[in-house]
């Protein structure tokens, strides 16, 4: 016998997993990406696993697969790309920004985009498509007019709009304190923003309901987003970057 009570072992058990993972009082946008990447994990193997049922359930009525060239498949293929962008400059900002709003937004940013990363990429194996695309981006949207300022995309594109070049991730590392997080809000919002009409061509004209449904809820929610990190650049005495 030891000589130690329950809450002895409990106190001991506390203290061994508060050592593993610090999460600190100013709330959840400390949370270490080891979190992160087992609830995009968890995430990707509940999605695949509804996704196989519906994607049963419409194979039994006589709805093929999703061709490699469809809107779907591109839109998950390079929406996936343009969120592992964001989702690296979030997790920059929530790691190293002072300002507990500038985490908040972050955090929710990283969170939100790597789930959705892990639905799309749940499809694309459901549907026997490659991860990420092999020949440029932007092709599902050959058709896309002049109205949506991209013009025809026929051939792919070398880089969607909006997206953060090595460049701009580079000197985002570089930059320290409030500097830091302007440029990270800049970033953020031009990215934010580049992407909505993607977001708008899938809405509309994927062939399945459920990637039309998720491309208007990320339009939705980055509206929104946009939105407040717009407010947050003006009470910083900040403009957006431009187009």
């Amino acid at each position: 016998m030891t000589g130690r009570t329950p809450a002895d072992s409990a106190d001991t058990s506390a203290d061994a997993s508060a050592d593993e993972l610090p999460i600190e009082s100013a709330g959840p946008a400390r949370w270490p990406r080891r979190v992160i990447a087992a609830g995009a994990v968890l995430a990707l193997l509940l999605l695949a696993a509804t996704g196989g049922l519906i994607l049963g359930r419409s194979g039994s009525a006589g709805s093929a697969v999703p061709g490699t060239d469809s809107v779907d498949v591109g839109f998950a293929q390079d929406m996936s790309v343009h969120h592992r962008n964001a989702v690296q400059m979030a997790g920059w900002a929530r790691d190293s920004s002072g300002d507990p709003t500038v985490r908040t937004l972050a955090f929710d940013i990283e969170s939100g985009q790597t789930a959705q990363i892990g639905q799309m990429q749940g499809w694309l194996a459901l549907w026997d498509a490659p991860a990420f695309p092999v020949d440029g981006y932007m092709r599902w949207m050959s058709d896309m007019s002049t109205e949506l300022g991209m013009g025809h995309v026929a051939d792919g594109r070398a880089q969607m709009p909006g997206m953060a070049s090595t460049e701009d991730l580079a000197r985002l590392r570089a930059s320290t304190g409030p500097a830091a997080d302007v440029l990270f809000l800049q970033l953020m919002l031009r990215h934010h923003e580049g992407g909505a009409g993607m977001l708008s061509y899938a809405a509309e004209r994927a062939g399945r309901q459920q990637v039309r449904n998720l491309a208007a809820q990320m339009l939705t929610a980055q509206t929104a987003e946009s939105q407040s990190i717009r407010q947050m650049l003006a009470e910083r005495g900040a403009a957006p970057l431009p187009a």
